[in-house]
């Protein structure tokens, strides 16, 4: 159709006006795409330090992804149309929103990438909290390859309560070994949470070391 060309070479051109924006005003440190399949039902799960964290996510990989965003955000008209021509899916914080699982679900059976935060918010402190155990429900019956996604640094870059980010901030996106969907399906949605939460918790502490950052001690409750 159409609608859809025009669609994905607006999205297109979105991402490189994006990177330039991050050339010029970011110092942004992305590895391990490699472990991002190029094709083929994929949940990219990451953690959630700012609102440039959708850009973060697929700015540099050469595939159209979904984002989810809370359905406050879209209350904006102009803001609504802009989401909506970028591949943004609404969603309702903090209950079951079962029109949008069955979306996502449907377009993960469709081929489709999507970016997931399961925190559910940005972090006020720059950890990771605990994942919504809705999550782990659309990575077990997605039937995706499920790639967690570490940033670092954008919390940094652009906390929770600042109106501006702050130029020149570096930013450490790190794309992890992908678990199988088969995998996935062997683990109750509660484990699957918790093995993910780890992952990506063990996976930024990782990052913080090379980066000779304190490492957070998610011992501490």
């Amino acid at each position: 159709m159409l609608v859809e060309k025009i669609k994905n070479v607006w999205y297109d051109v979105s991402r490189i006006g994006c990177i330039i924006f991050c050339r010029c005003f970011l110092r942004l440190d992305v590895k391990g795409m490699k472990n991002v399949p190029k094709d083929g039902a994929l949940l990219l799960v990451s953690n959630h330090q700012s609102y440039l964290d959708p850009i973060f996510c697929g700015l540099f990989l050469r595939r159209h992804l979904f984002y989810l965003g809370r359905d406050s955000l879209f209350r904006n008209k102009y803001f609504r149309l802009l989401s909506y021509s970028l591949n943004a899916l609404s969603v309702r914080r903090d209950q079951a929103d079962i029109t949008a699982i069955k979306e996502i679900i449907e377009r993960l059976k469709r081929g489709c990438g999507i970016v997931l935060y399961p925190e559910g918010t940005r972090t006020r402190d720059g950890r990771i909290a605990e994942f919504k155990p809705g999550a782990a429900l659309l990575c077990k019956r997605g039937g995706a390859v499920i790639v967690p996604v570490i940033i670092d640094g954008a919390f940094e870059c652009w906390p929770r309560f600042k109106k501006i980010f702050f130029f020149g901030s570096k930013v450490v996106v790190r794309y992890g070994k992908a678990i199988t969907s088969k995998e996935a399906k062997k683990m109750s949605s509660r484990d699957l949470a918790a093995y993910l939460n780890d992952r990506l918790r063990q996976m930024q502490n990782e990052v913080r070391s090379k980066l000779g950052k304190k490492p957070f001690d998610y011992d501490t409750k």
